[in-house]
């Protein structure tokens, strides 16, 4: 559902902003936090490897899980 152009204007002269620059703003920090977990994820699942606790094809699915999951969202969320 989309705003109309009163409640557009009045967003922008209460909040300063325009919803899209919020979208944008939220979408960013969405990204970022997504791009921080898959580093700890493969941080640790590195370690786990390095240590014998996983086997390589644990390790490498970690890594895949998280390309799927980050591809899905981009495909969701910037579409």
């Amino acid at each position: 559902m989309t705003m109309t152009a009163a409640q557009t204007t009045a967003f922008q002269a209460n909040g300063g902003f325009t919803p899209a620059a919020v979208s944008t703003a939220v979408l960013g920090i969405g990204f970022a936090v997504l791009l921080l977990w898959g580093v700890w994820a493969m941080r640790t699942a590195y370690t786990g490897w390095a240590d014998h606790h996983l086997s390589q094809r644990q390790f490498l699915m970690v890594i895949v899980r998280f390309l799927a999951l980050y591809l899905v969202l981009s495909f969701f969320l910037l579409s």
